[in-house]
């Protein structure tokens, strides 16, 4: 059952702007552009190879620079939101990204983008552990749900939509300045989200077991190594083929990780703060939801990576028509994450593993659709909608339960350990997926590409029954 009160609990002091709508409508924006600048460089990648004369190492740090530095400090920027406050956490990370926007569309070398980039992710990271922590607090009963829902909605039609707005800014060539306008639309965009959250956002107020509440330092280092040591070879270890470091480095995770889980679950025993709380961890049905979370989005990142590569190297379509391409699943994916609460009860159980294997179906329906090496026909749109709704089917009503039984003072930590999860499921999503995808790329040409696509995408419906079968059904609260 949700909570009796359905109003949304917002700050009273008179200088903010008390209206739910427009505070969801910021904090929600900048979730929105965040999310866009992981997949809008993807397509600006070649135009910014060529004109900065880009060795193949630089231009993946490039691309994967921000998203390294966003993942490692996600947990760190969820607490620091907790101990300094949510307000102040949101404006100083969305005032870095964008003057690190500014700065990479500014850049005149390499070096130079690779650095603000990683300045970028950082600002990312302090921003975004505030958008759910921020709808925590301060919506209640069926409001939290729609937040949520709309939470869920940006995250996929961001993702679709950094590959169009990139195709079409890059196609521009505005007054010749080549790929830099995919930073700097940040700017103006940044300045205006910083006045009204300067705004609406509710005044930072720390009482109770919040007060007096320090930074965990050694489980802080603990966990950006563990995070670090895995992602980097994810990033990179693609396109260096996996060599020999890549796997050490995520050996080197695992054991990380464990010192950091007995470092932490030692501290909470001495009464001491730990990073994220254990008590997080117990929640009822987190475990599975992380599970189905990690799932969920590496099916949906390995979707939209290797349909990319399919769509642009194997059939030759311009960057701007192979975005175009993935608008039906992305509108599919909003529309469902928006209204599948509003559905009858008796399927509320069935939501999440039924989305699953509706993934699962489009998936195989879309590698027959192109499996021929041709465009797809009319058989394409119908399976790109069965997998923007299968895959909000499957994420939106886990990140709704996981969060529903979450108490305010943990907010941060089940902020922070769901938005790194969503970042890591991607990550494996688009370095498993994308690795078989072209370990099966036996030659050139669409007929090839099409071969390694039709395994992948059998792939891709594999996991997702396994997502399906990952716990009991549960009806999402």
């Amino acid at each position: 059952m949700t909570s009796p009160t359905t109003h949304p609990v917002l700050s009273k002091d008179r200088g903010t702007d008390n209206r739910p709508g427009v505070l969801l409508g910021v904090v929600l924006s900048a979730q929105f552009m965040a999310l866009l600048d992981v997949f809008i460089v993807n397509v600006a990648a070649p135009t910014i190879r060529t004109e900065l004369s880009a060795s193949g190492a630089g231009l993946q740090l490039v691309v994967a620079g921000y998203t390294i530095a966003y993942a490692v400090l996600l947990i760190t920027g969820a607490r620091l939101g907790d101990l300094l406050g949510h307000r102040r956490m949101y404006l100083g990370g969305l005032a870095l990204f964008t003057a690190a926007s500014l700065a990479c569309g500014l850049a005149a070398g390499t070096g130079q983008l690779i650095a603000f980039r990683l300045i970028q992710g950082a600002g990312s990271a302090l921003m975004i552990p505030q958008v759910l922590s921020l709808i925590q607090r301060n919506f209640t009963g069926e409001n939290r749900v729609r937040a949520l829902s709309a939470y869920s909605a940006v995250l996929a039609t961001g993702a679709a939509a950094g590959q169009v707005v990139g195709g079409i800014l890059v196609s521009a060539d505005l007054f010749g300045t080549g790929w830099r306008p995919v930073f700097l639309v940040n700017v103006p965009i940044g300045l205006a989200l910083l006045v009204l959250g300067a705004r609406t956002l509710p005044r930072d107020t720390r009482t109770g077991p919040e007060r007096g509440r320090v930074l965990d330092l050694p489980g802080l280092s603990l966990l950006a190594a563990a995070v670090s040591l895995l992602t980097v070879p994810l990033v990179l270890g693609q396109e260096q083929d996996w060599p020999q470091w890549s796997w050490l480095s995520l050996g080197g995770s695992l054991v990380f990780l464990a010192v950091f889980g007995a470092y932490e679950s030692g501290l909470a025993r001495r009464g001491g703060a730990p990073l994220i709380a254990p008590r997080v961890l117990r929640i009822p049905g987190m475990g599975r939801a992380v599970l189905r979370i990690t799932v969920a989005m590496g099916v949906n990142a390995g979707f939209l990576f290797t349909l990319t590569l399919h769509l642009q190297g194997g059939l030759g379509q311009s960057a701007l028509r192979a975005g175009l391409t993935f608008g039906p699943a992305a509108v599919v994916f909003g529309v469902v994450g928006l209204t599948w609460r509003r559905w009858p009860a008796r399927l509320q159980r069935a939501l999440i593993p039924g989305g699953f294997l509706l993934t699962a179906a489009a998936a195989v329906a879309l590698g027959l659709s192109l499996g021929d090496g041709g465009a797809g026909g009319w058989a394409l749109y119908p399976a790109l909608c069965g997998m923007g709704a299968g895959i909000s089917l499957a994420f939106s009503p886990a990140l709704t339960g996981a969060l529903a039984t979450v108490r305010p003072e943990d907010a941060a930590d089940a902020s922070g350990l769901l938005s790194t999860v969503t970042q890591l499921g991607q990550l494996v999503g688009v370095a498993t997926f994308g690795t078989l995808f072209l370990g099966r790329l036996a030659g050139q040409g669409a007929r090839a590409s099409a071969d390694a696509l039709w395994a992948t995408m059998i792939a891709l419906a594999a996991a997702a029954v396994v997502g399906a079968l990952a716990g009991p059904a549960r009806r999402a609260r």
